[in-house]
């Protein structure tokens, strides 16, 4: 009779589990293939069938090799004669390669859907996994409340059930990492085998998920800091006792990171087993060479994806009206209090209300070998939360100080840390029950009425979850005020294809935030930059994506005219005037020099990659105009600095 409320509990997880499962599920099978989704799931299957690595190197395997596993199981076709594999097994074409053969893998090769939503299910499943490691790891905190009102915050997080589906790597970097914070505590709490293989084995799943995984490395530096300001149990009061017991752990960690890698190499190694080592020709050429450069090639690619990274990591960014050349410190705090439901927003504001009510009257520990602090935490997880609270500043750093601010989904480690938080307010709560009589009621109808909140906000915002903005915008249209996947990841082209048919247009222009061409969704479509109209558009119905108004292009002027909106905000249909109006007038589109290009690229990148994708001969010259027109814009920017300047 003692587990029948530990197992009453587990059974209301597992609902809230399906009703994150439903609602996310439900909205990502009626969407269309997201930007990055065209590379990742086609990059995916050539590992599994080629053991390949040559596409997709800026991220690392393991989400896409998951994602690719049901569609090798059903027997999901790739043509590696075609011209978008065989051009890309050098590293700069693999760049441009990997989206032509994505598009002709998903819409050429297979059926569409299907293979959307069978690469979809993992990712799911990945999700509901990490809701029920927030669920475990909340319930040993604070109890079997504790529990469930994180797993609520997360299930009903507009955040998580948009991108939860989504074969990227977000969702998958934020489980692993859960994971190998938890088991890095364990370690410190007790450096056997088992805990040190625990560690490495998530650390290495961490690493493979995401190169940004290796801020982890940082974290533990942090972590190791904080014991020598303040110190947690089991950690001896004795300085020459802590100093040994410190290093002994941190030998451990060093050893689980070490395992860590060895498990990334191997992984790496055997998805690169039929990939050409012609990268590292340097090192010679012949059969000697070979087992040499074989070896070296998991290394080389690893370093090669995190170069990558570093080099692409800052883009333009736009937040609250304003463009900016790159990603700001205040993106991210701006685009969590906007997209966040206001009921988690509530929690996280009454929590820190009782904590520092509560630091009036503290609760101590009788040991005093630890100075005074709080009993909320039980003694034994008290380096567990040591480690979550360290990790929650080092990640939101990180975060500030990015030169790429694209997407609340590069927030997800942050959040879900947030979320675990909260797993402290039951007790704070019931520890007012001696001091204060009339508070627990109160804070528990106000804990109630806020958790009811956060599920009205999932429902009422279904099946719509990416554009969600929260009240707080005060009626502010999504697209002057966030960006990219904040609003529109080229997932609503269903719903346009349901206006045109509404409509019954026999052709529709479309200003789409992706590089994908949309006639596989919306056949009578035509990609449409909304700077360039022509006299052909004049009187005729348009979609804009909302993520090209003012962000990745130039065009304020078509919002006096009669529009309506598509996918809670996504995109908009716009209905042209018969006479559009000359550039650069009020009611007109800009002038060329007001321009803007999607993705803050120096060109229009669209149009080639639509192009090269329906003629993928075309690849090997376009390389070279590439490189050309990249040049040629690194030599007009210098030149034009070199004027600037006094």
């Amino acid at each position: 009779m003692e587990n029948t409320p530990r197992l009453r509990t587990s059974l209301i997880a597992g609902l809230l589990l399906s009703f994150m499962a439903i609602l996310s599920g439900a909205a990502a099978w009626r969407e269309s293939v997201t930007i990055d989704e065209v590379a990742h799931i086609a990059a995916g299957v050539s590992y599994l069938q080629k053991l390949d690595l040559r596409l997709n190197e800026e991220h690392p395997p393991l989400p896409k090799v998951l994602a690719a596993l049901p569609l090798i199981l059903r027997g999901s076709h790739a043509d590696y004669s075609h011209t978008s594999w065989s051009i890309s097994e050098q590293f700069f074409p693999a760049y441009m390669g990997q989206w032509v053969f994505g598009e002709w893998f998903l819409n050429k090769w297979n059926d569409p859907v299907a293979t959307l939503h069978w690469a979809r299910m993992p990712m799911l499943i990945l999700t509901l996994l990490l809701g029920w490691v927030i669920f475990i790891y909340a319930r040993r905190l604070g109890g079997d409340w504790a529990g469930l009102l994180c797993l609520s915050v997360f299930v009903s997080s507009p955040t998580f059930l948009t991108f939860g589906p989504f074969v990227h790597t977000d969702m998958a970097v934020t489980l692993f990492t859960l994971l190998t914070l938890w088991n890095f505590a364990n370690l410190w709490q007790n450096p056997n085998r088992k805990n040190i293989l625990v560690f490495a084995f998530c650390f290495a799943g961490a690493l493979l998920s995401k190169f940004t995984a290796g801020i982890l490395l940082f974290v533990f530096l942090a972590f190791l800091l904080s014991l020598r300001w303040r110190p947690v149990p089991p950690q001896p009061s004795d300085k020459a006792e802590a100093k040994i017991w410190r290093r002994v752990r941190w030998r451990a960690t060093l050893k689980g990171i070490l395992y860590a890698s060895i498990f990334v190499y191997c992984f790496y190694f055997f998805f690169s087993l039929g990939q050409s080592t012609g990268a590292l020709s340097l090192l010679g050429h012949g059969p000697l060479t070979e087992p040499f450069r074989r070896l070296l090639l998991p290394i080389w690619l690893y370093l090669r994806g995190v170069a990558m990274v570093v080099l692409t990591g800052s883009r333009p960014t736009f937040i609250l009206g304003h463009g900016y050349p790159h990603g700001v410190w205040f993106y991210f705090p701006v685009v969590f209090i906007l997209k966040s439901s206001l009921g988690f927003l509530g929690l996280l504001l009454l929590t820190l209300i009782l904590a520092v009510a509560q630091r009036q009257e503290p609760l101590h520990t009788s040991d005093s070998d630890y100075g005074s602090t709080p009993s909320i935490i039980p003694e034994a997880l008290r380096i567990h939360w040591r480690a979550l609270w360290v990790s929650l500043i080092v990640f939101t750093a990180f975060c500030l100080s990015s030169r790429l601010t694209i997407s609340i989904r590069h927030f997800s480690i942050p959040i879900v840390l947030l979320i675990l938080l909260l797993s402290v307010l039951p007790r704070r709560i019931r520890a007012m029950q001696s001091s204060r009589p009339n508070t627990p009621k109160l804070a528990i109808a106000v804990t109630f009425v806020l958790v009811l909140t956060c599920f009205f906000t999932a429902v009422h915002a279904y099946p719509y979850f990416m554009p969600y903005l929260n009240p707080l915008s005060f009626g502010h249209p999504g697209y002057t005020l966030v960006n990219d996947s904040n609003l529109d990841w080229n997932q609503a082209l269903p719903e346009v294809n349901k206006f045109v048919a509404q409509h019954n247009l026999q052709k529709i222009s479309i200003d789409v935030y992706a590089i994908s061409d949309p006639v596989s969704v919306v056949p009578q479509s035509a990609v449409w930059n909304c700077q360039k109209p022509t006299v052909e558009d004049q009187g005729q119905w348009v979609v804009v994506s909302a993520g090209m108004i003012l962000d990745g292009h130039n065009c304020r002027w078509l919002l006096q005219y009669p529009r309506e909106t598509l996918v809670g905000g996504g995109m908009y249909a716009i209905h042209l005037p018969d006479m559009i109006p000359d550039p650069g007038t009020p009611a007109g589109p800009p002038l060329p020099s007001d321009f803007r290009n999607f993705g803050g690229a120096p060109f229009e990148m669209r149009p080639i990659f639509i192009d090269v994708t329906r003629n993928p001969e075309k690849l090997p010259k376009l390389m070279q105009d590439m490189r050309a027109n990249f040049e040629a814009a690194r030599k007009a920017a210098k030149a034009k600095s070199t004027e600037t300047k006094p």
